[in-house]
């Protein structure tokens, strides 16, 4: 799981980042707001930790901004106002919870744990920007596939197959159902075009991290297990 902590004050910054670290969290650390906002478009997070008073851009812009494209990662504000009014604007920015300082290392962790797991438990469905399979995030929006932080480039087509599989994720999906979906109603299914398509597809998904997700199910199709 990797944290991005955007927070101005460096001594409280290294000691959530170390905090977090001892729960092995990897983890990120950023001191203001233009920065952070390059790292969000550029890498995928499990949480921000947000702090709203941040030099080049506060943190209720941040957040605004960044649900403007990921509706899926937890956001944990910390300010050092209590006043119910902070906590309204951070809610209606896009957070998921605020703390406010100073708070103890170990709350700080609970709630970390406890949004990542949230999010995470979420079903799936179309209407979500994200999808996560284990390890492989992909961003239909953005067009844009990730597996453990790294983002993976695909072609058009390994990547609508991809979304295909995570879409259906641990269902068998036909090579003939795959073809119809992407390709269209006037291709031939007898050539061996999806599995050239879903080899390339391996090579990028799977082998660069010593992993076996795309499955094939001998006679009827192909799935992602993670």
């Amino acid at each position: 799981m990797k944290i991005l902590i955007i927070e101005d004050d460096h001594t409280l910054s290294q000691n959530i980042c170390l905090a977090l670290q001892e729960c092995h969290f990897a983890t990120q650390v950023v001191y203001d707001g233009l920065l952070a906002e390059r790292y969000l478009k550029k890498n995928i997070f499990d949480c921000l930790i947000l702090d709203i008073n941040l030099p080049g851009k506060n943190g209720f812009v941040l957040a605004k901004e960044f649900r403007q494209y990921n509706q899926h990662t937890p956001i944990l504000m910390l300010t050092a106002f209590g006043e119910l009014e902070d906590k309204i604007q951070g809610f209606e920015c896009g957070a998921d919870d605020y703390l406010t300082k100073p708070f103890y290392m170990r709350e700080l962790i609970l709630r970390v744990q406890s949004l990542i797991k949230r999010s995470y438990n979420k079903p799936v469905t179309h209407d979500n920007q994200l999808l996560i399979a284990g390890d492989i995030v992909l961003d239909k929006a953005q067009k844009r596939v990730f597996r453990n932080q790294i983002e993976i480039t695909l072609t058009p087509r390994e990547f609508q197959i991809l979304q295909k599989l995570m879409e259906k994720k641990g269902e068998v999906i036909s090579k003939a159902e795959l073809i119809q979906e992407i390709w269209g109603s006037y291709f031939n299914a007898n050539t061996n075009t999806i599995e050239v398509y879903v080899n390339f597809l391996r090579n990028k998904i799977d082998k660069p991290f010593a992993k076996n997700s795309i499955k094939t199910k001998v006679g009827f199709g192909y799935y992602l297990e993670v």
